[in-house]
């Protein structure tokens, strides 16, 4: 039986220095607690040294996000680069026909079923890790929140009482040419 989200990486194992690389584009179907706007998309490329499988690649997507001042849903775009290492043991076959490579899954969530890369689990792990923690409507979509304390700050001192316009004042860019 043929999965999707696994990669067969034997062959990059059983061979040192050879590389692989595939397109990767997926929803995240197992995934409940994470809203793609649009599919994690990128390439992955995995090479073997023999005591190590590199992992590498680079990924984007667009998540949807609360701002962290007005709970407002705000999309954000997600950029990450993936360097992640697994340690090898065995000899790889190309260079015994007694044994051969096999990738030790040290993480607490397997990753590997065999020498099968369990591909979804390692994205959603770097997606997880790059997702910012805050995210405010001012720095994704340049507009203030509808509910931003500073801005009804600077429309109530426009009419207000002198220290309020003063405190305005110091909330205005300097103007160069003055």
């Amino acid at each position: 039986m043929r999965r999707d989200d696994l990669l067969d990486l034997n062959d990059v194992l059983q061979h040192p220095g050879r590389k692989i690389a595939v397109e990767i584009s997926t929803e995240l179907p197992e995934e409940a607690d994470l809203d793609l706007v649009a599919p994690l998309e990128g390439e992955m490329e995995a090479v073997s040294t023999g005591n190590l499988l590199l992992v590498t690649g680079n990924f984007k997507t667009r998540v949807v996000l609360e701002c962290s001042r007005c709970t407002t849903p705000i999309e954000v775009d997600v950029e990450f680069d993936m360097d992640e290492q697994f340690p090898v043991e065995g000899t790889p076959s190309s260079f015994s026909s007694q044994d051969m490579a096999k990738v030790v899954d040290e993480e607490p969530y397997p990753l590997f079923e065999g020498n099968l890369l369990r591909v979804e689990d390692l994205l959603r792990q770097n997606l997880l890790l790059a997702i910012p923690l805050t995210a405010d409507c001012l720095g994704v979509t340049g507009q203030p929140c509808p509910d931003d304390a500073a801005s009804r700050l600077k429309d109530a001192s426009s009419e207000g009482r002198l220290e309020f316009q003063r405190l305005a004042k110091l909330l205005e860019p300097e103007d160069p040419e003055a």
